[in-house]
């Protein structure tokens, strides 16, 4: 089995202590820290309201409160990894889950609008520092048949976690626990996070730190990464919110260069025999390349469809969070049962289990679009769910295999380093996906506040949807032909 650097090893050969003592106990650990890391990306969306009352802030502070962790997170994400890679996953998790917890509890007792900014990004940073050596842990511990019911149970974990934020988030505020109000979506990190601590200083495994590397750590290549990450994300997060002034276009601009130069060095650092951050030759494995590009398209309709559907919910519906939440649920449930009845599917369809997945997920977004459509300003929530409720099937059978898929044949030294590049693209066509159909949302909605011309900008925004289900559907024939 040829990879970037010759035959793929066992992560035993590089790790010799890198085998778990109990593999199960350590999946539920590193999905505690999973569960915590994708439910805070949504917990602080549904408190923006009463946090601006409380701390009598701006709108662009508590903005900055939510996308301040989305761009420190996506920028620290590959540099984790690495981080992983040399100095040992279980170090990096209990060091990120440290300063994650320091983060949660400084924000839960933030008294201005700008200390809970800097504190969410301090949590951004511990998320980005843990959050790589997950699929990292799952990459190495596991392997075979194994491996794929744990990215089963990783993926059935994301599904869960995504509604969870927005329910429990509502939740916690409505029933003001100890007269704290908004203060609890952070401090219910701490409970989570001691216990996901204490799980991980236990049952993590020892992983040989690579001491000869640590030296050598390529600082020139994080400093260029995250030069192009920044060109790049910046304007992605800041620009719905600022109109899109003329410095957002030429810092995307200059991203494309940013991002070249960072190529370039990390190929001469390779040739010469040097440690890169990213090695190149991750991108000649076939389907490491394709499969981060699919994953960019289907994460931005993903996270695109979230975040329009609560637009509509909450503003073009009047749906309180709460009850925006729970319209969820039933694509969380779905979400979570095909991500856990993904491995059976693959003994019998193998990488076609891919494709089943997203075919079902173009066909319930078709029929979202169609109920809209039909139903018109007459639409409820209720109506809605059957649709969802077929778009999570699909979305969950698209998701853990592709984890699997897209990792299988990384060298278990650059598992660290790989983990943090899926996931920075994933970051990417997130943040794409909001931005993108959220434009569309907003021109279609034309500057009205009434509910058809809601459900209108609605309906023409999940066609934008729809062609990216059909795009990721599209990107997949290449990375299942070179598997």
């Amino acid at each position: 089995m040829d990879s970037a650097a010759g035959t793929v090893p066992r992560a035993s050969e590089h790790h010799p202590a890198g085998r778990a003592r109990h593999p199960w106990w350590t999946l539920l650990v590193v999905m505690a820290g999973t569960f915590m890391a994708i439910m805070d990306s949504f917990i602080v969306n549904v408190a923006v309201p009463s946090i601006r009352q409380e701390l009598a802030a701006t709108y662009a502070q508590t903005e900055l409160a939510v996308s301040g962790y989305v761009l420190v997170y996506g920028l620290l994400l590959v540099t984790g990894g690495r981080l992983g890679d040399l100095f040992g996953v279980r170090r990096l998790f209990l060091t990120g889950t440290t300063v994650f917890l320091a983060g949660s509890l400084a924000a839960g007792l933030a008294a201005d609008p700008v200390t809970l900014v800097l504190f969410r990004a301090v949590q951004a940073a511990g998320a980005a520092l843990f959050y790589p050596q997950v699929l990292a842990v799952l990459q190495t511990v596991f392997t075979g048949r194994a491996r794929a019911r744990a990215f089963a149970v990783f993926g059935a974990t994301i599904g869960l976690a995504s509604i969870a934020g927005q329910v429990l988030g509502g939740l916690l505020i409505h029933m003001d626990l100890f007269g704290l109000g908004w203060r609890n979506v952070f401090l219910v990190n701490i409970l989570v996070g001691l216990v996901t601590l204490a799980g991980a200083a236990r049952l993590l495994p020892r992983s040989v730190a690579r001491t000869a590397d640590r030296a050598t750590l390529d600082v020139v290549g994080i400093g260029l990464l995250s030069t192009a990450l920044l060109l790049l994300l910046v304007p992605l997060v800041e620009g719905p919110q600022t109109g899109w002034h003329a410095w957002t276009w030429i810092a995307l601009a200059a991203s494309a260069p940013a991002l070249t130069a960072f190529t370039r060095w990390e190929r001469r650092l390779a040739a010469r025999g040097g440690s890169p951050l990213v090695d190149p030759g991750l991108f000649r494995l076939p389907a490491f390349a394709s499969g981060s590009a699919l994953a960019l398209a289907f994460f931005a309709g993903n996270a695109g469809l979230f975040f329009v559907l609560t637009l509509q919910l909450q503003n073009g519906m009047g749906y309180t969070p709460l009850a925006a939440g729970l319209t969820f649920v039933p694509l969380a449930v779905t979400f979570s049962a095909a991500s856990l009845l993904g491995p059976a599917l693959e003994k019998r369809l193998g990488h076609h289990t891919l494709t089943v997945g997203y075919t079902i997920n173009v066909l319930g977004t078709l029929a979202l679009l169609g109920t809209v459509w039909a139903t018109g300003s007459a639409t409820t929530g209720p109506s809605l769910l059957p649709s969802l409720a077929v778009i999570g099937f699909g979305q969950g059978l698209g998701v853990s295999p592709l984890m699997g898929a897209v990792l299988g044949r990384v060298r278990a030294q650059d598992a660290g380093a790989a983990s943090g590049v899926l996931e920075t693209a994933i970051q990417i066509g997130m943040s794409l996906g909001i931005v993108v159909l959220g434009l569309v949302f907003s021109t279609a909605l034309g500057g009205s506040s009434s509910g058809p011309a809601y459900t209108h900008a609605f309906t023409v925004t999940l066609v934008g949807n729809l062609a990216l289900a059909v795009l990721t559907l599209l990107l997949l024939p290449p990375m299942v032909r070179r598997r």
